[in-house]
């Protein structure tokens, strides 16, 4: 559904007050989109083709189809477990290798296919092993070990990897939801939430030691908050209620500000303690006679 451009200077741009575009920050391009989706094509083709193969032709047909899907179906999924892998700097392996299993899905689905074609075994296992060899050469592999900091005890990084999964969790349902609703605004209200909700989680990632004081925000706080986004969604939908758009709004910039104001408190404790440790070694130094010039 098309929607209309807003921003300061087009009409009605002074109405709302965020109708700025969404932040660059916010946005993201699906990594499982184009190059993946074009995968659902072949085995609707396949199936088509099959129905007039006779009973045997048409029943390999739509299992070679049905397997090709499913391969098409993980393969875009493993692609976007893939880029949020990427995206953060302490991550666990995805517990599903989807793209292994979608390159083999594939080679089977193709084998499938090319002996219902010809009835020959070797010819469809040659098939078959090309095109999971050439599916792994396009889309490569799963990750396939977590993503850890240098110097950061393991115990404490699992911790925040599956506090930052769960974070994330919370911030796609909310951003589904009100993007049902198909406003242009409130989309853009989430996007800069999520912009505040990352930044705390970079340096929680960077610092795991401040996970005691993100953890009630980046759980608790993101839970109601999706809580309170599926029941806006739902009321909005059915009544259009001015007002109950308006508390969800302030909802919003409530969150927005207190995230920003924990995040910078954080950093300025980091600060602090940095600031601490030179001081110590610096006492150090003096006491053993070595001045910095």
């Amino acid at each position: 559904m098309a929607q209309r451009f807003g921003g300061k200077f087009s009409p009605n741009g002074g109405t709302n007050s965020g109708a700025e575009a969404t932040p660059l920050a916010a946005r993201h391009v699906d990594a499982g989109g184009a190059k993946a989706n074009v995968l659902f094509v072949p085995p609707v083709i396949l199936a088509i083709f099959s129905i007039n193969d006779g009973a045997i032709g048409l029943a390999l047909g739509l299992l070679a189809a049905g397997l090709m899907l499913l391969a098409a179906w993980l393969l875009r999924e493993g692609l976007r477990a893939e880029a949020a892998y990427n995206a953060r700097s302490i991550a666990r392996r995805p517990a599903l290798p989807r793209k292994i299993l979608a390159a083999d899905l594939c080679g089977l689905g193709v084998a499938l296919a090319a002996y219902a074609n010809d009835g020959s075994i070797l010819a469809a296992v040659v098939f078959g092993i090309v095109t999971a060899i050439l599916h792994i050469v396009a889309f490569g592999i799963d990750p396939l070990s977590d993503k850890r900091v240098e110097g950061i005890d393991y115990f404490q990084q699992d911790r925040v990897a599956r506090v930052v999964d769960e974070a994330e969790a919370y911030l796609t349902a909310m951003a589904d939801h009100v993007a049902a609703i198909k406003d242009r605004h409130l989309s853009e209200r989430i996007g800069r939430l999520q912009i505040a909700v990352r930044d705390m989680i970079k340096t929680v990632e960077n610092d795991p030691r401040d996970l005691t004081g993100a953890r009630k925000y980046l759980g608790v706080y993101l839970m109601g908050a999706r809580d309170a986004a599926v029941k806006f969604s739902d009321l909005y939908r059915r009544t259009g209620d001015a007002s109950a758009r308006a508390d969800f709004e302030t909802l919003l910039d409530d969150l927005e500000a207190n995230f920003a104001a924990q995040t910078a408190k954080m950093l300025s404790d980091d600060r602090t303690d940095m600031d601490i440790e030179i001081k110590v070694l610096r006492d150090r130094l003096q006491r053993e006679g070595l001045k910095p010039e």
